[in-house]
């Protein structure tokens, strides 16, 4: 899938995607409680960049939890970053916000963070070496021993286990009010557009891009999370 088509995909779904998913709010919840949890050493004014940072959902759950954090939103869906500033005012956490629309590589090389975010992005890279070079280019925006926190869709599905899995995970998609032809339409996405990798190999992406040893720390259904600290150079 090209940039404009995944730009052109959440500009489409960004006026219903909070009330769409909200009956599902229980699988981020939980990410974002092992998150924050995993953060909860950094400085009381540290700094996050946020990669593919949608609505807000995790930058609002760390804002609350850490009232002095900055962060850094990078999202190329103008309309996305339109519904997140919209949250940000109405939490009054704008002031603590740099929003960034564009890709990762359009944000200043200047710009570090002691943390970075990146939830259920790069499985829209669906080539190999683009997919390293976005962890790599994560690593690069992180002070030495920052550490990354990322999530994808991930399994084996071509492995039995893999496709029970993945029947589960639909089934569970159809509690998020999507019609059975935006099911079908998802599974062919999935099949066509989509890069879900056995965990393993998630890991080695991580591992060549330079995050040493991610910890796998979270699984439910097909997401998968991973942390891990920059190499210090």
């Amino acid at each position: 899938m090209r940039r404009e088509e995944i730009t052109a995909l959440f500009d489409q779904q960004a006026q219903s995607y909070d009330q769409q998913w909200d009956r599902l709010s229980a699988l981020n919840g939980a990410l974002h409680l092992l998150t924050s949890t995993l953060l909860a050493h950094l400085p009381a004014q540290a700094r996050i960049l946020c990669v593919g940072a949608g609505t807000g959902a995790e930058i609002l759950h760390l804002a609350n939890t850490f009232p002095e954090w900055e962060f850094c939103a990078v999202e190329p869906s103008g309309a996305m970053l339109k519904s997140f500033r919209e949250k940000a005012a109405e939490h009054n956490i704008l002031s603590r916000c740099l929003l960034h629309e564009g890709y990762l590589d359009t944000l200043p090389p200047r710009e570090k963070f002691d943390a970075a975010t990146s939830f259920l992005v790069s499985q829209f890279i669906p080539i190999r070496e683009e997919r390293i070079a976005f962890f790599h280019a994560i690593a690069e925006h992180l002070l030495p021993d920052g550490i990354l926190v990322t999530s994808d869709l991930a399994g084996d599905l071509a492995s039995p286990e893999g496709q029970n899995l993945t029947e589960l995970w639909f089934k569970l998609m159809s509690q998020a009010e999507f019609s059975q032809e935006g099911l079908d339409r998802m599974r062919q996405t999935y099949q066509r557009d989509v890069a879900v990798l056995p965990p393993g190999e998630v890991e080695l992406l991580l591992t060549e891009a330079g995050f040493p040893k991610p910890v796998r720390f979270f699984q439910t259904g097909l997401i998968h999370a991973w942390y891990s600290r920059r190499l210090l150079h």
